[in-house]
């Protein structure tokens, strides 16, 4: 069966809220407000993927600390691109 793309979009926005630490419970939120209902199936699932990844390394991904990975490299550039127009 598969998730209704409401559902969805909540279930994503309610994963960015909780995270491992505060610095990712900051930005994730904020994002995920602006811009998850926009988003197509393809792009939800690739947010989802990578909401699985460790927070550490997202917010090292996030903040130019480390290389993104290539499969990421669009989603979080949007993401460093929403950050610098709404910073926290």
């Amino acid at each position: 069966m598969t998730e209704l793309y409401e559902y969805k979009v909540k279930r994503l926005h309610m994963r960015s809220m909780r995270r491992g630490i505060k610095e990712m419970d900051l930005i994730l939120p904020s994002y995920a407000s602006q811009r998850l209902a926009t988003m197509d199936e393809d792009g939800l699932s690739l947010y989802d993927q990578m909401l699985s990844e460790n927070d550490h390394d997202l917010y090292q991904w996030v903040t130019g600390q480390s290389v993104v990975p290539d499969e990421y490299s669009g989603l979080i550039a949007d993401i460093q691109a929403h950050l610098a127009d709404n910073p926290l």
